[in-house]
């Protein structure tokens, strides 16, 4: 507004100032937060301990979507790709409000919702590279090999599970319940399938809090996949909840032969890996433990975007870092076991299709697990 308007619109008012720039509210300075370049600053350990990744494994992911990170050099103080990245572990890594997340990288609420989304866009976008599921006859073997290993359980090429990822923010729409558990709070029910050594190799992270585990199973296309036989004699490991398939090795109820407790304790510690795969993902990136301040139509992304990371630090042998610095309200233990909520067994299936299924199961117990018993 120019001074000559000012002026008007004070004789208007028929009121005298000293200073007409008085009766107008002047704009808030802009403070450039200061930002440390903690790729350079910090070494290896206290760079993991901050970022859950080596510089070697950021890097990699930086070259990988520098090209998808928009970024304007003619502007003051723009954020990097690097900074960008960087922001998003940091938010991963803490699990805390965006605000937060700001002040420790040195932008703005604002900036660093608009970063996180964008950068789990550009590493979800990557999952068809890092979340392979075994496919060639070379692959498949390999699998088997190394899951038999474990436990001398045959033939097995994944372990498969449900976990919740807690988010705090209702859903909203025309069934917002859906999304909450059994036990209390709004979360997604994600299904994993993992190898033997914790890198997830099939993900479906779309189905609400309330869904069971074996829906989410019997309408993924995984499952298709397997129901025309397109990995031969290869079998999941999972539990009671899925019900047992010719594809599908779940637990004996009750055991009644030493072939039998054999069957069960091998499938069991075969199963392992998929349970300790959560708990690896979960610690590495708290903000999936804690839950996730974000609205629904985001969490699909970071969820995609954490699994590729998880991937890419199992491949590169990069431990879990012993420090963190995210404040835990109770031992990791029980924030984890929170999110292990029991399935009810499913028993609606016809009972020529139970009774055929379990012959499956029943001649791998006759068959392998009763030859190891005489050996």
């Amino acid at each position: 507004m120019s001074r000559a308007h000012k002026r008007a619109f004070a004789l208007v008012l028929e009121e005298e100032y000293d200073d007409l720039d008085d009766i107008f509210v002047n704009r808030r300075p802009r403070f450039i937060k200061e930002r440390t370049n903690d790729f350079e600053n910090l070494d290896e350990l206290d760079f993991v301990t901050r970022y859950r990744l080596s510089k070697k494994s950021v890097l990699h992911i930086l070259e990988r979507i520098e090209d998808q990170l928009e970024y304007n050099n003619n502007r003051n103080n723009g954020v990097s790709p690097i900074n960008q990245l960087l922001c998003t572990l940091r938010f991963y890594a803490t699990g805390c409000f965006q605000g937060t997340a700001g002040d420790l990288c040195g932008v703005s609420a604002a900036t660093v919702n608009r970063i996180v989304h964008k950068v789990s866009r550009a590493i979800a976008s990557l999952w068809r590279d890092y979340i392979l599921f075994p496919e060639t006859d070379e692959e498949i073997k390999r699998t088997q090999r190394m899951f038999y290993q474990k436990a001398k359980f045959p033939r097995v090429i994944g372990a498969i599970d449900c976990t919740h990822i807690k988010f705090w923010q209702s859903p909203g729409g025309e069934v917002p319940e859906s999304y909450r558990n059994r036990k209390g709070y709004f979360s997604l029910n994600v299904q994993v399938i993992c190898n033997s050594n914790l890198e997830i190799t099939d993900i479906v992270a779309r189905y609400p809090g309330c869904t069971h585990d074996a829906r989410i199973w019997r309408q993924c296309q995984r499952r298709a996949r397997f129901e025309r036989g397109e990995y031969g004699d290869a079998v999941l490991v999972g539990d009671s909840g899925y019900g047992c398939r010719r594809y599908m090795m779940t637990p004996l109820d009750q055991c009644h032969t030493e072939a039998e407790h054999l069957y069960n304790e091998s499938q069991i510690r075969t199963r392992n890996p998929v349970e300790r795969t959560f708990g690896v993902w979960k610690r590495r990136f708290p903000a999936l433990a804690l839950g996730l301040r974000v609205k629904l139509k985001n969490i699909l992304p970071i969820i995609t975007a954490t699994a590729v990371l998880h991937n890419i630090a199992r491949r590169a042998g990069e431990d879990i870092p012993i420090n963190s610095e995210v404040n835990l309200s109770s031992p990791w233990e029980e924030i984890l076991v929170q999110d292990d909520i029991p399935v009810p067994l499913q028993r609606d299936l016809p009972h020529r299709r139970i009774t055929q299924d379990n012959r499956e199961r029943q001649t791998l117990v006759d068959l392998y697990f009763e030859r190891m018993v005489r050996l």
